[in-house]
């Protein structure tokens, strides 16, 4: 059944039906759980639908299924880069490179790390935190000839995970300082041995062996980015605490990246200066000269009209008492 639905999905990969695909994957892989192959086609096609968290995820369960699958190696390298997580990308496709010497797409894609670790330094170094140049676009192209090439070696189809949810075995929790953010899940009686983290430059990727079950993933994109060599985690009787060393000191709005987060801003405390003077009680600072003399005139006038009308007025008054008509 795992057969048939694989070719299903290699048919909707090739129609540039990617969704379609992930789901004949994702209903493979629980027909047949253990097929690291799957696993690495699903991831290829989470690449070509943009989940690259969910490609790397994938990638990983393919290489602890089967730890010498080159293009698993490929695909978590190339899914990394997209993230740029270029740490994480490099120690991935050197794995892959010492397993097939003679894959030149491999260096190509190592020395376009090593390129943007050196930019990344310089820049953090030089604390400008503009924005990816252009030359980003170029691994992107390089990865697509990349996957271009295993599709044509292998045939095989390669599509992003629509599995149903897995639920989690462990809880976990974090709360934040100006300077790291603190990761705590509580899985109680981890052996060292079993337990296995790594951090990159803005994924933190968590693998937990469990006796008798499925391994735990925990593989989030983070909010922001990290400075991965500041990292550091332990493991203790009852849960595993992982300190990520921020690269700026902002607030993360969450654990988790999210398109729709706004972006992080420092927040500059205004400094309190002294009250500035009191504003002029008069309604304005023109000096305005009155013609007073004029004025006296005007008012003078009107008095004089007012006392003419009343005795005006008087007049009439007396006149109609002496001579009343008849």
């Amino acid at each position: 059944m795992a057969t048939n639905l694989a070719e299903k999905a290699k048919t909707a990969f090739l129609d540039d039906d990617f969704e379609g695909a992930v789901d004949f994957l994702s209903q493979a892989i629980y027909s047949n759980p253990k097929n690291a192959d799957l696993y690495a086609d699903r991831a290829q096609a989470h690449v070509k639908l943009g989940s690259f968290t969910e490609a790397v995820s994938d990638a990983n369960k393919a290489i602890e299924l089967d730890p010498s699958m080159v293009k698993a190696y490929l695909r978590k390298g190339s899914a990394c880069m997209k993230l740029e997580e270029y740490h994480t990308a490099k120690a991935a496709l050197e794995k892959g490179a010492s397993l097939s010497e003679d894959d030149s797409r491999f260096a190509k894609l190592i020395e376009e790390c090593k390129k943007h670790l050196a930019e990344d330094i310089t820049d953090q170094k030089a604390h400008d935190g503009a924005p990816p140049s252009s030359e980003t676009a170029l691994p992107s192209e390089q990865i697509a000839e990349a996957d271009e090439e295993i599709q044509e070696e292998h045939g095989t189809v390669q599509q992003t995970n629509a599995v149903e949810p897995v639920k989690p075995k462990f809880r976990h929790e974090f709360y934040q300082k100006p300077e790291e953010v603190v990761v705590t899940i509580f899985a109680k009686g981890v052996a060292p041995e079993d337990a296995h983290v790594e951090f990159g430059e803005q994924i933190l990727s968590v693998k937990i062996n469990v006796p008798s079950e499925d391994a735990y993933y925990f593989q989030p994109r983070l909010f922001h980015k990290v400075v991965p060599e500041k990292c550091r985690y332990q493991i203790l009787s009852t849960k595993i605490e992982i300190r990520l060393a921020k690269a700026e000191a902002i607030q993360w709005k969450s654990l988790e990246y999210s398109k729709e987060a706004t972006v992080p801003q420092k927040v500059i405390v205004p400094s309190v200066g002294p009250a500035g003077p009191a504003r002029p009680a008069y309604p304005s600072s023109k000096n305005k000269v009155a013609d007073w003399d004029k004025l006296e005139a005007q008012v003078k006038a009107e008095v004089l009209d007012t006392a003419n009308d009343f005795l005006m007025s008087m007049a009439v008054f007396i006149l109609c008492l002496l001579y009343p008509m008849s």
